[in-house]
């Protein structure tokens, strides 16, 4: 950084520490109604199942409200991708209110999503407002948008680190300076304070026991890891396949969730698949201390690649977390090593895979299970990383870096054709 350069930040210092505490205040409050909310919705849901034969009403309302009112802002997450990396209009701000409004009606239904789309698009669209209120460019623009991802992610999981890293990482550090560096990072922790005031709870999980980092155990890691970023791969490319089936053969888009809800009506309520509507979280709780099926994390994929693809909104990381943690805990049977170390590090390195983002979550593995498991979650959100593939779940992310040099070398084609 030039003298100069230097001048003109510790110049603009002070208003940028004013729009990142406001951000935070804005979206953590916005975290917190959505987490207040989502929980009553959960327990309603979970107290008069026989709601869940709405869901195809429940999907009609979500998608009349984005055919009608949200049809600028219906990529949701991808939108707020594709305006960073070449910004046109100021994002508006009914995407908050909008995916908000179509996560609840989700959840309380019984689809299978998850929320973290939900909390990053809310505080993208409140960020990307200050671009009028402080007449900012499109360098500045790119800014905000970082600074929304980064405190949407970091209040709605708890993880202010991890989630000042996934917004500087989920964009490929493409176009980012130190000064992006530090607000993500202060951004992350005004949102997370401010839900810590409004006393919103989030989930503990713990790794009581972690081996030495013997030979065998790194091994070991190295196959969860692989198996962890397969699932990551088959998730990605379902929910991609069943958006495109939808989108090709139900020309009116509120007619797809409605189809789409009865289907999952059936499946849900009438053949007993119940522990894989919403976001599943006794599930996930439940793997780091008993084994699953085998298959408990193939049918949250298909549950919620279905969900999402027929239009219903919420966020994939929760659901990714459940795969992840039900790969890792159904593993424990024929890995010898802990069932709650093998929860965990599914639970990271599955959402690694899905959103090349191996640096944030590992850094999300040890804010949420502590220091000592770091290694074997650093090891597997690396491999999972490299295992997954081209595709993610967000189809405008830029794929570049080691991976795209490693397919690149060993496969011979273009990353985008994989």
């Amino acid at each position: 950084m030039t003298s100069q350069n230097l001048k003109q930040f510790l110049f603009s210092l002070p208003k940028w520490i004013l729009i990142c505490v406001l951000i935070g205040i804005l979206s953590g409050s916005a975290s917190a109604f959505f987490l207040v909310s989502l929980e009553w919705v959960t327990q309603f849901r979970i107290q008069h199942d026989w709601i869940i034969w709405l869901l195809p009403f429940g999907g009609f309302l979500v998608g009349l409200s984005y055919y009608y009112w949200g049809e600028s802002v219906t990529k949701g997450n991808n939108l707020l991708l594709e305006e960073y990396e070449n910004p046109k209009k100021v994002i508006p701000f009914k995407m908050a209110p909008l995916v908000l409004l179509g996560t609840l009606l989700t959840h309380l239904f019984g689809g299978s999503a998850g929320r973290e789309g939900t909390a990053v698009q809310m505080g993208g669209a409140i960020a990307d407002q200050f671009t009028k209120f402080f007449n900012l460019d499109n360098s500045e623009r790119r800014i905000l948008i970082i600074l929304g991802i980064s405190a949407g992610f970091a209040s709605v999981f708890g993880t202010p680190l991890a989630g000042a890293i996934f917004a500087l990482e989920v964009l490929y550090f493409s176009k980012i300076n130190f000064k992006s560096i530090l607000l993500s990072f202060l951004v992350a922790y005004a949102a997370y304070f401010t839900v810590e005031f409004w006393k919103i709870k989030h989930t503990h999980y713990s790794i009581p026991i972690v081996p030495e980092l013997s030979l065998n155990n790194i091994i070991f890691t190295l196959i969860v890891g692989v198996l962890s970023g397969f699932a990551a791969l088959l998730f990605s490319r379902s929910t991609h396949f069943w958006g495109s089936l939808f989108s090709k053969n139900i020309k009116y888009p509120p007619l797809r969730p409605v189809i789409g809800g009865v289907v999952l009506a059936i499946a849900i309520a009438g053949l007993g698949f119940t522990k894989f509507s919403g976001l599943g979280v006794p599930v996930i709780v439940d793997s780091f201390s008993n084994p699953n099926q085998w298959y408990d994390f193939l049918l949250k994929i298909l549950f919620t690649g279905f969900t999402l693809g027929a239009g219903f909104k919420g966020g994939e990381v929760t659901p990714l977390f459940f795969i992840g943690a039900t790969l890792g805990s159904a593993l424990s049977i024929v890995i010898p090593m802990p069932i709650a170390l093998l929860a965990g590090i599914g639970f990271v390195a599955v959402f690694s895979g899905a959103t090349h983002t191996p640096i944030a979550c590992t850094i999300m593995g040890m804010e949420l299970f502590g220091i000592a498991p770091g290694i074997f979650i650093a090891i597997a959100c690396t491999i999972a990383y490299f295992s997954s593939g081209s595709v993610g779940i967000y189809k405008s992310q830029i794929v570049k870096g080691a991976k795209y040099k490693l397919y690149q070398k060993f496969q011979k084609k273009e990353l985008q054709n994989l």
